[in-house]
């Protein structure tokens, strides 16, 4: 894959009104390289890894980036990690700096997984996440996921899938 490439998001077929039935094809198994690949970097509190603000911070930090015509939709994503029971950390992929968010650069070696349940199984995936790399005798440095959609949508496409992120140290 190119370098600061993804697998390409289709966003065409949204019968919600937010998030857009997830198609996983071309997200499995993927070997992807970013070099200085600009994200917008959002924090959400969380009570025991259950995000309590998500929904106010992504609304924002969307808002921020539509302003700043920084959404590439091609190529959307939003890396999340819990750095605590009462932390997350989440980097939007964007096109340029946006003004008045932080903005981080990231640059690595990833591998992905897609996954499909309830996002209770985040634990095990993480894990698995895991053993993938050091199958591929790589060592994780960082576990990210992508959520693909929310909670509501989830259950209206009767699928929730989440796609594994691991960047090798």
């Amino acid at each position: 894959m190119e370098l600061n490439k993804t697998p390409t998001y289709d966003d065409s077929d949204n019968q919600t009104g937010c998030c857009p039935k997830f198609k996983p094809e071309g997200w499995n198994d993927q070997e992807l390289h970013f070099k200085d690949k600009i994200f917008v970097k959002a924090t959400t509190r969380s009570l025991f890894h259950i995000p309590i603000n998500m929904g106010r911070v992504f609304a924002k930090t969307s808002e921020a980036i539509e302003q700043a015509d920084a959404y590439d939709m091609e190529q959307f994503v939003v890396l999340t990690r819990d750095i605590s029971p009462w932390k997350s950390e989440h980097y939007f992929a964007v096109t340029k700096e946006v003004p008045e968010e932080e903005v981080v650069r990231m640059s690595g070696d990833f591998m992905t997984q897609v996954f499909e349940g309830p996002y209770k199984e985040a634990r095990n995936w993480y894990h698995q996440m895991q053993e993938k790399m050091e199958k591929a005798g790589k060592k994780a440095e960082e576990i990210y996921f992508f959520y693909t959609t929310c909670p509501r949508c989830a259950k209206v496409y009767g699928k929730n899938y989440v796609i594994g992120f691991g960047k090798a140290a």
